[in-house]
């Protein structure tokens, strides 16, 4: 319900400033969304809308730097003539239950340059992932485990 109606308030926003542009559509949305998180503080519901967007906007900061950080090891080891690169297949144990939360967890993986989610085991509790560099596959796998898997999930649950 927070949701509709934070859009509804953006759109009034935007009809009261005359137009729907980018800025007006922006600002609607932080005035919107800022009104209706001080009228409805101790409502049932409350946490879980307003406890989002905060962890939303973790997530991006979070995955844009790893994608940076990607493209960064890809980049010297392509511009560099010596190679960087140790590929290998590593099965990683998921706590992601649904369709939902394991299609988008091996979505974002396989988004991030240099590695690829392959396939997840019958069982669904294995999420097979090839990746371009494997030093230590521990170190990857609990890099995932730990600080990956968890803000995926803390966004879908």
């Amino acid at each position: 319900m927070y949701p509709a109606i934070t859009f509804v308030l953006t759109f009034i926003w935007c009809g009261l400033l005359g137009g729907i542009t980018l800025a007006n559509l922006v600002s609607g949305f932080v005035v919107s969304y800022a009104l209706l998180w001080l009228v409805t503080r101790g409502q049932p519901g409350h946490d879980g809308y307003f406890g989002k967007l905060p962890r939303l906007l973790g997530f991006i900061g979070y995955y844009l730097w790893e994608l940076l950080k990607s493209n960064a090891i890809i980049a010297y080891d392509v511009l560099t003539p010596t190679h960087h690169m140790k590929p290998g297949v590593i099965g990683i144990p998921i706590k992601a239950q649904t369709d939902l939360e394991i299609t988008v967890l091996a979505n974002l993986i396989t988004m991030t340059p240099g590695t690829l989610s392959l396939d997840i085991s019958p069982d669904r509790k294995t999420l097979y992932v090839h990746a371009m560099y494997i030093r230590d596959p521990e170190a990857l796998r609990r890099d995932i485990q730990k600080n990956f898997e968890p803000r995926v999930l803390a966004l879908l649950r």
